[in-house]
C-alpha cells in the first residue's frame, strides 16, 4: 500500500530516487520492476509492473474502433514504458514522458494505494488549491452517506 506525497528532484540525468520507505515493497512486490504512463490530468502514474498488467489487458480488451477507447488506449498503453530501479533506489524518466508531464527538477510522488502519481509540482500544487477551493469540492455519487 502506497501512501503520502513526497517532493522529490530529478537529478541531472533525469532520475528519481523512490523513497526509501518505499524501496523494500517494490522489491519485495516486483523486484523493482515498474510500469511508468501517461494519465490524462498531465500527470504520470507509476505502478509495480504486476499491478499493471490486468489494467492493460483491460485497456486492451476495449475497442479500437471506439475514439474515447482508442484515445484512452493510445495515452495510457502507448506512453507505457517499462523502467527498472537502479541499485541506489532510482529510476529514469524519459524525455517523453517528462515533457508530456511537464517535469523538471521539482515533482511530487503521491501515494494512491496500488500505484504513486508523479507531478510536476506546480500542476501539483494548482490543481490541489483548485480542488479545495469552496464549492469544488464535491463527493462523488459512490461515496454518499460516507464519513470519516
Amino acid at each position: 500500500m502506497f501512501r503520502g506525497a513526497t517532493s522529490l528532484s530529478l537529478d541531472a540525468k533525469s532520475r528519481l530516487a523512490v523513497p526509501t520507505k518505499h524501496r523494500e515493497s517494490l522489491q519485495l512486490e516486483c523486484a523493482g520492476n515498474l510500469v511508468l504512463t501517461a494519465h490524462p490530468h498531465r500527470c504520470l502514474l507509476l505502478y509495480p509492473q504486476p499491478a499493471w498488467e490486468p489494467i492493460q489487458a483491460k485497456m486492451m480488451a476495449l475497442s479500437s474502433f471506439d475514439k474515447q477507447s482508442s484515445a484512452l488506449q493510445r495515452l495510457l498503453v502507448g506512453f507505457a514504458e517499462d523502467v527498472t530501479m537502479d541499485s541506489a533506489g532510482r529510476m529514469l524518466v524519459s524525455p517523453v514522458l517528462r515533457e508530456f508531464a511537464g517535469l523538471d527538477k521539482e515533482v511530487m510522488l503521491v501515494g494512491q494505494g496500488s500505484h504513486f502519481e508523479l507531478w510536476n509540482m506546480d500542476a501539483w500544487r494548482s490543481q490541489l488549491a483548485e480542488a479545495m477551493q469552496d464549492g469544488n469540492f464535491a463527493m462523488p455519487t459512490e461515496l454518499e452517506g460516507f464519513s470519516l
